[in-house]
């Protein structure tokens, strides 16, 4: 069971940990340094949040690993993140449309994992709930500033929503180690925010005059550690320290 419970710790945290990693490569790269600084202080939330669920995960091991060791040193089909966050950032329509359908589902999961019957996970979800929410006001004002913008803004957030709209499916979908944990009363069961989670995104998108996706076709396979091609580039970047120096310390 705590083998199971630790693959489902990695499953929420790689999310948090590869976006964080995709925001952090934007310092000094915004359009503002209003919104640069507002950027990377959500990557280091999201860092934040990753550091408790890593130190949890690494006392459920057991095998004397650091919340580094599990950060870092994973090969890359031992990540069990969505597609949607390792998603490259095009653009800044891309960077906001990545960022709004995952925090409106980020924020949808906390809500019920506040539920969980895991003590630390429960800790873990109030106090990060906070910051989520914030994020998600952020993500969705910028969907609509630049969807109801100009006619260049409109087009390039339609083109983001179209691009990775077929990312989020997945979202929702579990594997074998969710449903355990869900029958245990410790994870969450996701399905139950599908439609909230579509009702609400699409809200957002007809108010900043986006035609929502109608297709139907969805990719999947990261939470199972089938990746885009893009998280191997990712990993070779955020890992680089940790394997040209092993067991390095500040």
């Amino acid at each position: 069971m705590n083998n199971i419970l630790y693959k489902y710790i990695l499953g929420i945290a790689d999310n948090c940990l590869i976006l964080g990693q995709r925001l952090g490569e934007l310092c000094g790269h915004g359009p503002s340094l209003e919104t640069d600084i507002a950027c990377t202080n959500i990557s280091l939330d999201l860092f934040g949040q990753v550091r408790s669920y890593y130190q949890y995960a690494s006392q459920i091991q057991g095998e004397g690993k650091s919340e580094d060791d599990i950060a870092m040193l994973r090969p890359e089909r031992e990540y069990l993140n969505v597609l949607l966050v390792e998603q490259p950032n095009t653009d800044f329509a891309y960077v906001m449309t990545r960022q709004f359908l995952f925090d409106m589902y980020h924020y949808l999961f906390l809500q019920k994992l506040q539920e969980s019957n895991d003590n630390t996970l429960e800790a873990i979800a109030k106090k990060s709930i906070k910051e989520v929410s914030y994020h998600l006001r952020f993500s969705s004002d910028w969907i609509k500033r630049l969807g109801d913008g100009t006619q260049e803004s409109h087009d390039r957030i339609q083109l983001a929503v179209n691009d990775l709209w077929v990312y989020t499916d997945e979202l929702f979908h579990q594997t074998e180690d969710d449903k355990v944990m869900v029958s245990n009363g410790v994870g969450v069961d996701t399905s139950v925010l599908k439609d909230n989670y579509y009702n609400s995104v699409s809200e957002v998108l007809i108010s900043a005059t986006i035609e929502v996706p109608e297709s139907k076709y969805f990719q999947k396979g990261g939470k199972l550690g089938i990746h885009t091609e893009h998280l191997g580039f990712l990993l070779s970047d955020m890992q680089y320290m940790q394997r040209a120096y092993p067991n390095m310390s500040w």
